[in-house]
């Protein structure tokens, strides 16, 4: 099976040959996070909230329960991108958007006019592993789609996210992760690993996140694991959930 990954893993390359290319002179990666990534990032998003509007209905279904003791509703996004889970949330509540990539301002726009019943409190250009600009214990949620595939450290960022929010508060994902080990869909996993990560700005394939999460000590953490077949991706099985701080 290695040397199967090994030489399959080679053809992608060869395919993508011009891609490892322009990396290798320094070329792809701005040219990515400018104007590949969030183009592309716009036409996945769609395909994928069709997918996935029943879950993130039903996920974010309580989050008017998580109000602080003000009966407000702070939220902070990590990786909002162009803003797609903003028709999710509840009225009033005031949103703080933050992003690695400030390149999203187009999507961003769009979704901001067309979900006026919130409150946009600014946006950070930062990385989930360092959310400094935000004060410890001062949201009340903190939401993450298909965001914790990139980071640099998953660990790190949910230290972030369990110091930003206040005791009671809940951090709301929805994030592909690793298929099963025995699974065809794994085998795949692996041999796209190398070259969907650098087209697709460091998204890996076979993050185990449900493991992080166990391990970052919510006092209750609510898991379930869900399939979104996306037509010719190797993302389909997906976690959903939350855990409250």
């Amino acid at each position: 099976v290695g040397a199967s990954i090994l030489l399959l893993r080679a053809c992608l390359a060869l395919l993508a040959s011009p891609i490892y290319l322009l990396s290798y002179l320094g070329i792809w990666e701005p040219f990515c996070k400018k104007v590949f990534f969030p183009f592309i990032l716009d036409q996945i998003c769609e395909a994928h909230d069709k997918k996935s509007k029943k879950h993130k209905q039903e996920l974010f279904r309580n989050l008017p329960d998580f109000r602080g003791p003000s009966g407000e509703l702070r939220l902070l996004e990590i990786g909002t991108g162009g803003g797609s889970n903003f028709q999710f949330y509840p009225p009033g509540c005031k949103v703080t958007c933050s992003d690695i990539n400030p390149n999203f301002q187009e999507s961003l726009s769009r979704n901001m006019k067309k979900n006026q019943h919130l409150s946009y409190e600014g946006f950070l250009v930062a990385a989930g592993e360092d959310l400094g600009q935000v004060a410890s214990g001062s949201v009340d949620a903190v939401v993450c789609t298909l965001v914790l595939c990139s980071v640099s450290s998953v660990r790190s960022t949910l230290r972030e996210v369990m110091r930003v929010l206040r005791p009671g508060g809940a951090f709301y994902f929805l994030e592909h992760v690793a298929a099963e080990h025995s699974s065809w869909k794994y085998f795949w996993q692996q041999v796209c690993y190398p070259t969907w990560k650098l087209i697709f700005a460091g998204c890996c394939l076979t993050r185990e996140l449900w493991k992080n999460l166990e391990e970052a000590k919510f006092s209750e953490l609510k898991i379930q694991h869900i399939s979104l077949a996306m037509p010719w991706m190797p993302i389909e099985p997906h976690i959903v959930g939350y855990g409250v701080k």
